[in-house]
């Protein structure tokens, strides 16, 4: 069996009793998980508590939250208090976003976002593990030895982090139960898994201890062209107004040529232009759309190269085919 995820969207149009007939759906089809997004549209705590009680044994998770508008003890309550109305059923998506959403959006420096990551995952499992809160770190010092005021389902929540930078991969692989990669062509799966996966061994771990998610989505739809204008449209606006991870990324991988043009073309034009200057053979290398068959091989493929999660998505509106198509992505 595949383990495989859908999202729900963090901004539009929303309507609840369509998320929760989704999730009930994906729960009965044996899908693995449910990541709710948070940006600056809704915040992610809500849907996931409603999603808490209205579904039974699929897992429940942030993909992502960050960590600066919230403390790590915040965080920490908001998801101990979730695996408790979800019988523990709760995965931690964390990561640092961009100085762009958090200096801002949320007006707080981005700052130390390395060491912040760090200390906000060693608090958190402190919490979880009911041990006093009693830490000494370079951001936060807390000498009162808290502990929460209820017993946690469970001594430890899995974290799953999104990195980009190698720092930020390296440390990911030392503290993390899993990692979020984002916008890895087909053609560069085992370069970026091999330095992950290496970095993972430098920690003394075996890389059965990091899940990581696949990069590329699959959606289960006849409308092709939606879907890679949707994805040209999303990896255009990373490289181009998200500030550097994302643009620096690409160039590590050696697409230079493609990021310049995509930043020229938007500062040029617009966010047409700037989807527009992706190559098409690029786009598709970010993700494949089609038939069922077609995105069972994909996972297939992504299985064989070492990826352990998969976010799929399923145009279907019909709950009973939807769930057909769910459980034969399952396998």
């Amino acid at each position: 069996m595949r383990r495989i995820s859908i999202g729900i969207n963090w901004q539009g149009e929303f309507d609840i009793d369509h998320i929760i007939e989704q999730a009930k759906v994906a729960d009965s089809a044996g899908v693995d998980s449910i990541f709710v997004a948070e940006a600056w549209g809704r915040d992610a705590f809500t849907t996931l508590a409603v999603l808490a009680l209205e579904t039974s044994h699929i897992k429940l998770g942030t993909g992502i939250v960050n960590n600066y508008s919230r403390t790590p003890a915040a965080l920490a309550q908001h998801f101990a208090t979730l695996d408790e109305l979800s019988s523990g059923r709760m995965i931690i998506g964390l990561g640092s976003s961009g100085p762009q959403v958090i200096e801002h959006f949320h007006g707080v420096p981005f700052e130390k976002p390395l060491t912040r990551i760090k200390e906000y995952v060693e608090i958190i499992n402190m919490i979880m593990r009911e041990e006093p809160l009693n830490y000494r770190g370079k951001i936060y010092r807390l000498e009162r030895g808290f502990t929460l005021r209820f017993k946690p389902v469970r001594p430890h929540i899995p974290i799953y982090l999104a990195s980009v930078t190698p720092k930020s991969l390296e440390q990911t692989a030392a503290i993390a139960d899993g990692w979020f990669p984002i916008f890895v062509p087909r053609s560069q799966w085992k370069a970026q898994l091999d330095q992950f996966q290496g970095y993972v061994k430098k920690a003394g771990r075996s890389v059965e201890d990091v899940t990581v998610r696949n990069p590329n989505g699959v959606a289960v739809t006849t409308d092709r062209e939606r879907h890679r204008e949707a994805v040209a449209g999303n990896t255009a606006f990373y490289i181009a107004r998200m500030g550097d991870f994302y643009y620096e990324h690409f160039l590590r991988m050696g697409y230079a040529d493609e990021a310049n043009a995509v930043r020229k073309a938007w500062a040029d034009g617009g966010s047409s232009a700037g989807a527009a200057a992706l190559p098409a053979d690029l786009i598709d290398e970010l993700g494949t759309a089609g038939s069922v068959e077609e995105c069972v091989e994909a996972l297939e493929q992504a299985e064989e190269a070492g990826f352990r999660l998969h976010s799929v998505s399923v145009a279907e509106r019909d709950s009973k085919k939807r769930e057909a198509i769910f459980k034969r992505l399952v396998g």
